[in-house]
Order: C-alpha cells, then structure tokens, then sequence
C-alpha cells in the first residue's frame, strides 16, 4: 500500500470546485490576441497606425473640418494677394487663425483646404487600386500555388510579362489620353477610375507571388491532407483552409502598397495626367507650387509634407503590423 504524500506545513491542496469555478485556470490566447499583444508593445507602429486612423475620419469628415477651420477649397481671395508679386500679402505665405497654411499664390485659394480634401482623392485611389490589386493577386496567386503544373506556370509567366511592363510609361500614355466621357462615366469619376485601374491591375503580380509562394508551403501541410482525408473538395481547402492562414501576409502587403500607390498617384498629378483641376490632389497642388517655391516656398510645404507624413506612417505600421504578425521576421 503507498503511503499518503506529505505537504508542507501551510500548503494546501487546489479542490475540484474551485477549478470548476475557475480558480487558477489558465486561459488560452488567439493567435489575434497575441499579435495585438506584440503590437501594442511597438509605439512606432501604434502611433503609425492611429495617425492612419485620424486621416481617414480627416478625409471622410472634410466637408465639416473646412468648414471649421478653412473656407471653400475653390474659393478666390485675390483681395489678399499683392497685384505686384502676385504671392499672399503677409509672413508665412499669408498664414493666419482665418487661413492656416496660408494661401496660394495668383488666386488666393485656402491651401489647408486643399490639402484635407486632396486626402480625399488619394486615399480613395490608394485604397481602391490596392484592393483591386489584392483581389487579383490572392485569387490568381492561390490558383497556381495550389494546383500546380500547366496552370501554376500559365500564371507565373503572366506575372513576368506584367512585371516587365513599364507601369510608369504606360500611365502616362493611357490617362494622357482618356477622353472627357467613357463607360457612362466622366470628369473626376472617369479619371479616378482610370487611374485605379492602371495602378490596381497591373500591380497585382507583386502579391501575387507572395500568395503563390506561401500557397506552395500551405498544400503540404497536414491540415490540408486531413481536409482531403475527410472529403473536402477543392473550394472548401482553398476558402476555409489555406484563404484563412494567407490573412496575415496578404494584410502585412496590403499595408506596405498603399503608400506606393499613394505616390504613384501623386506622380501622376504632378506630371498633369491624373486627376485635372480644380479638384484638388496633393500632386497636383505640387506641380502648381513647383514655379512658386523660391519666392513662396510655402505653398510647396504644405502638400509635400502631407505626402510625406501619410507614406511615413503606413510604412511604420505596416512594418510593425508584420513584425507582429510574424515574429520570426524580427
């Protein structure tokens, strides 16, 4: 017979009840959970990632912040501009509590107005080119990872034409010659359009072979061959086995291509065949200021600063974004 097992003076023993209850029970973390753990240990990309949040509620609320805080984004002021230099009466490119970035030179226009409703034009492009760009790429790059062969080399030798096109020399010819009126659209919608599809449709090999690649190590994995074993078919693996383990990269990507498509946009604008005034763009307003800026500089501050904080903070959280969802990429 054993004998019964000593305790310590002082220790007890835990009672089932009290584990029924919950005492001392350890609970589990989603693989969510502990990626925002890691996230909000990095203040770089959380402070990227909010500020990301503030200039959406910015872009979408325009209408009310200018309102506020500025005047019309097409409204003249020429009475506050000296007829002589044709620049804004005053320090500081005419800044004031009226007009806080001051004005533009020759017709007066409030540049901070500019500037929150330019947000407007390129987050809307941004977010839209790099979404028609993952919906492609995922699709196409799941498709060849997973089958393979025929099909997995029909796709990969398309990705390589599309990569060899020059992007840049293509956008120039195409939007330089889009016609006022096209597909029942025109104006802005047109060219927006346009320009959406240019940057989304022909970007999509780069996450495409990202998606193909982790495709390729996912099909081999034992989660899939029990998923065959039990009779999944083809949909079921690629939409609840391998789409939901891709999230991650596809995110992670996504994060990273926005502020690219952003300066693609604002190149476009600046070399005059993206979105035409008086719409305002922040590279549009660039290519204005461009003739100003050794006597206004400026005008010239204002956008490319709003360019440059934008880019800076996408990167940001998007490299923290990664690093938290791939700790080994550290």
């Amino acid at each position: 017979m054993s004998t019964p097992l000593d305790l310590e003076p002082g220790a007890t023993s835990a009672e089932p009840e009290s584990v029924l209850q919950g005492e001392g029970h350890i609970e589990g973390r989603s693989l969510g959970q502990i990626a925002w753990s890691r996230l909000k240990r990095d203040k770089v990309a959380l402070a990227g990632g909010f500020f990301v949040i503030y200039l959406i509620v910015v872009a979408i609320a325009a209408p009310l912040v200018v309102g506020l805080l500025g005047h019309p984004p097409n409204e003249f002021h020429q009475e506050l501009i000296d007829p002589n230099t044709q620049i804004p009466i005053g320090p500081y490119g005419g800044m004031s509590w009226d007009f806080l970035y001051g004005l533009e030179p020759v017709n007066g226009r409030d540049i901070f107005s500019r500037v929150i409703y330019g947000s407007q034009v390129s987050l809307l492009i941004a977010f839209l080119a790099t979404l028609l760009s993952v919906v492609i790429g995922t699709i196409l790059g799941v498709v060849a990872g997973f089958f393979g062969g025929t099909i997995d080399t029909l796709i990969s030798r398309t990705m390589d034409v599309f990569l060899a096109f020059p992007l840049l020399v293509f956008a120039l010819a195409l939007a330089g010659v889009v016609p006022d009126q096209a597909f029942g659209l025109k104006g802005d919608a047109l060219r927006i359009s346009v320009i959406v599809f240019i940057i989304g449709f022909f970007n999509w090999p780069y996450i495409g072979r990202i998606v193909r690649g982790q495709t390729l190590s996912l099909r081999e994995r034992e989660f899939v061959d029990a998923a065959r074993s039990l009779g999944a078919r083809t949909p079921y693996i690629l939409f609840k086995e391998l789409l939901p383990n891709l999230l991650a990269p596809i995110l992670v990507y996504a994060t990273l291509l926005i502020p690219s498509n952003i300066l693609f946009e604002a190149g476009l604008s600046f070399l005059g065949v993206g979105v035409q005034p008086p719409t305002a763009t922040w590279g549009g307003m660039l290519s204005d200021a461009a003739q100003w800026y050794q006597i206004d500089p400026w005008f010239m501050l204002w956008p490319g600063l709003a360019i440059f904080v934008t880019v800076l903070a996408f990167n940001l959280f998007g490299d923290g974004l990664r690093d938290a969802l791939d700790p080994r990429s550290r």
